[in-house]
């Protein structure tokens, strides 16, 4: 843990020739994930040839690993310093919501750099914040994701102890965030709909929870203009009273926001993961 704090402490563009030097060996020596990376953006985007594929694949792993740099630097960035690299537009939308007395939900898709969006969000909010993740199986990095995350004061609520935590605390003002593009497992899928050209599984625990106590939900919009540097702009996706919505209302407004933020800078969308490991009946 020290040398990772110790790590931190050097300029992130220093941070960013160490995480060159793994882009160049994981994408062209060792080809990390490649042939899922691949796969995913071929099934994503039918319309690009290969040469256009591929470059979305280099870019995106470009961004994979200067995410381990941001990561490690979270350790010990400044609120002055993350202030400068991480924007939030419109959160006067989760503040005047948790001013009023109200709990907000708070859905993003697995774009670069989620991490440095949840210790800005924190500092934006005054630790009024929860986060729903799940815990990561290694004791050690789970440790030091933990460390990182909570710096500014955030409470990350493990997914199986959510809904305990969510009565215990159900009349406390705050905002709940979730990942909601995770792929479930096989005994939570509930939702299969179309997501980027494929049959997908979605949890639709936030549409539940909103619908259920009447909560307001905002989606978080991911741009990244320049190297180091993000801008996350919320919007209101669907607001009570929820009578007469649809089944399936909010998470259709979710994977719509999703795809149009995909295919705005589809290089920043995590590309890594078998999203689409599982198929309809296995």
């Amino acid at each position: 843990m020290f040398i990772f704090k110790a790590i931190s402490f050097l300029p992130l563009w220093m941070l960013y020739l160490i995480t060159d030097f793994l882009f160049l060996v994981g994408y062209y020596i060792l080809g990390y994930r490649k042939e899922v990376i691949l796969n995913n953006l071929r099934h994503a985007f039918p319309e690009k040839n290969e040469k256009e594929i591929r470059s979305i694949a280099r870019k995106f792993f470009r961004n994979l690993t200067d995410s381990f740099a941001e990561i490690i630097k979270s350790y010990s960035i400044t609120a002055k310093e993350l202030e400068k690299r991480v924007k939030i537009s419109n959160h006067h939308l989760v503040t005047e919501a948790i001013e009023k007395g109200q709990v907000i939900i708070g859905l993003q898709g697995h774009f670069f750099n989620w991490e440095w969006h949840l210790l800005q969000m924190t500092a934006n909010i005054e630790k009024r914040c929860d986060v729903v993740y799940a815990k990561v199986s290694n004791p050690f990095f789970e440790k030091l994701m933990m460390k990182i995350r909570t710096r500014f004061g955030v409470e990350m609520v493990e997914k199986e102890a959510f809904q305990r935590d969510f009565l215990r605390k159900r009349n406390q003002p705050r905002l709940i965030v979730l990942a909601a593009d995770q792929r479930p497992g096989n005994r939570d899928i509930r939702y299969w709909t179309e997501f980027m050209h494929r049959e997908t599984a979605f949890f639709e625990g936030a549409e539940k929870l909103a619908k259920r106590f009447q909560h307001p939900v905002i989606y978080a919009h991911v741009s990244k203009p320049k190297r180091g540097h993000y801008i996350f702009s919320y919007e209101i996706m669907d607001q009570p009273p929820y009578d007469g919505n649809p089944d399936h209302s909010i998470t259709d407004r979710f994977i719509q926001l999703l795809e149009a933020n995909i295919k705005q800078e589809p290089e920043i969308y995590l590309w890594s993961h078998n999203r689409w490991k599982w198929k309809r009946g296995e």
